[in-house]
């Protein structure tokens, strides 16, 4: 094996790869990334038997090969290359890099105890790669950490038809968001429940404007995963998901079992409702967190103008801020855990973000981010509250996410 390429087109390969690696593999030689070199590319890949990812990129194959080295050190040797053309070269049980005067060997780990990468099943469909990150960051911080409950750790992909839904909760709160999709069959229909921490890693490498291809499936059984012709959602019992873009290909396995029916939680009626500019807003609740005691709540108490945020540590510290906000109703409080709050404020703000971070949105002047409101629902101080996007001018809500939230129970006297 002979290949050679660019340094930055090594490093956007071996970045993209190792980023599946696992921090702790089960045995040494799913530590490695495998070098396949064939034609004019080089194809990089790695497994755990849970999450593979593989990647194709250009490359002058002098003498086509493979070889399976250790990743993290690759990785490392790759990020400190100086900017000139990389050439590997096997010799032996040895793969020697060459960059400038930069000279590496790499012993081989043993490629015949590494297992085959999983086969892709057939696509579902395809969705804009900065659409499908965007909406993974606002619904996957709303799933659970807590692995007793794995169904509850995963982010719900619900197919139905031309929209392509994304849910997940932790029983205190569900995060859902709609999303444009084009299916690969009229009328298709599927749902599966993939691990939110594959899912947030897998969403880092989608670039907006690029088609992200999702596949859904048993191993190597092509569709089957999904239903046609309104025939109603699959719940699969154990599969793969698969998201491919470009050259790059990244699968993990589903977890099993059926989610709640999460439709069921978003009301449509409200009694109260609050129009709130974005930024202010995010920073006043994230300031007030400062001062909440460990899952102590956040107070909102709101007049026709305005909204105050406090927060109190018994005997130690309170914090109060008054932000502008257009309210209606006859339930003038409601508390919630800061935290919690904040994850659903951020996520609507991403709304209009198109993909801005948290600490843009929450960073704009009172000007720029009174354009931008969040629209808060409810109807007591019991009852879970609603959080949208609001869209400025008519006041009607323009969001397609959705996050629900259980509010605190505050004594009257706080």
């Amino acid at each position: 094996m002979k290949f050679t390429l660019g340094r930055d087109a090594l490093g956007d390969t071996v970045a993209f790869v190792s980023r599946a690696l696992p921090s702790r593999p089960v045995v040494p030689v799913l530590s490695g990334l495998l070098l396949e070199a064939r034609a004019n590319s080089l194809t990089l890949s790695c497994f755990d038997y849970e999450v593979s990812a593989r990647v194709r990129v250009d490359a002058d194959v002098a003498k086509p090969g493979s070889a399976l080295v250790p990743g993290r050190l690759l990785s490392e040797i790759t990020r400190s290359l100086p900017a000139q053309p990389v050439q590997f070269c096997l010799d032996g049980e040895m793969v020697n890099l060459t960059c400038g005067r930069a000279e590496f060997g790499l012993v081989c780990l043993p490629a015949e105890d590494y297992p085959a990468l999983p086969q892709s099943p057939d696509p579902a469909g395809s969705v804009d790669g900065g659409v499908l990150a965007t909406a993974v960051t606002q619904v996957a911080a709303a799933a659970s950490r807590d692995d007793t409950l794995p169904m509850l750790t995963a982010v719900c992909l619900d197919i139905a038809g031309d929209v392509l839904t994304l849910a997940a909760t932790d029983r205190y709160r569900v995060a859902a968001r709609d999303l444009a999709f084009q299916p690969a069959e009229p009328g298709l229909q599927a749902r599966a429940l993939v691990p939110a921490r594959f899912l947030v890693d897998a969403a880092r490498t989608f670039a907006a404007g690029v088609p992200v291809a999702v596949a859904l499936g048993a191993d190597g059984e092509g569709r089957g995963a999904a239903n046609s012709g309104g025939q109603g959602p699959l719940r699969h019992a154990d599969g793969l998901v698969c998201f491919e873009s470009e050259n790059r290909r990244l699968t993990g396995r589903l977890i099993p079992g059926e989610f709640i029916r999460y439709r069921n939680m978003f009301g449509s009626e409200f009694a109260c409702r609050a129009d709130l500019p974005a930024g202010p807003m995010i920073e006043a609740v994230r300031r007030a967190a400062l001062v909440a005691e460990r899952a102590g709540p956040v107070r909102l108490s709101f007049t026709p103008d305005e909204v105050v945020i406090e927060a109190h540590a018994e005997g130690r510290a309170r914090a109060a801020e008054t932000v502008a906000a257009d309210f209606d109703g006859d339930e003038p409080a409601i508390a919630f855990n800061p935290h919690y709050l904040l994850d659903g404020l951020i996520g609507a703000a991403h709304q209009a973000g198109a993909g801005s971070s948290a600490a843009d949105v929450g960073a704009q002047d009172g000007t720029q981010a009174g354009e931008a409101l969040i629209r808060l629902e409810f109807n007591t101080r019991t009852k879970p509250a609603m959080i949208t996007w609001a869209q400025p001018g008519d006041g009607r809500d323009a969001s397609t996410f959705r996050y629900v939230l259980v509010p605190l129970r505050v004594p009257e006297g706080r």
